[in-house]
């Protein structure tokens, strides 16, 4: 991150919670435990909310990535 502007861009939607991107995933609860034991650092376990349950993580980089399991 050698701009400046991005650099900061990056730190505010981290410190915000937001998430850079996000991936579909088909058990939201069983992929969390796998990233888990394979020492990932998320932001909160598996939460649902209505027809889709997510998860936030931290990648390396500085950034929240986000998984979702759409129900229906």
């Amino acid at each position: 991150m050698g701009f400046a502007p991005a650099r900061m861009y990056q730190k505010a939607l981290f410190d915000a919670g937001i998430p850079l991107t996000q991936f579909g995933v088909d058990d939201c609860q069983a992929e969390y435990e796998r990233l888990v034991k394979l020492g990932v650092v998320f932001r909160s376990p598996p939460v649902s909310m209505g027809p889709v349950v997510i998860a936030s993580f931290e990648d390396t980089c500085g950034n929240l990535i986000q998984m979702a399991q759409f129900r229906g």
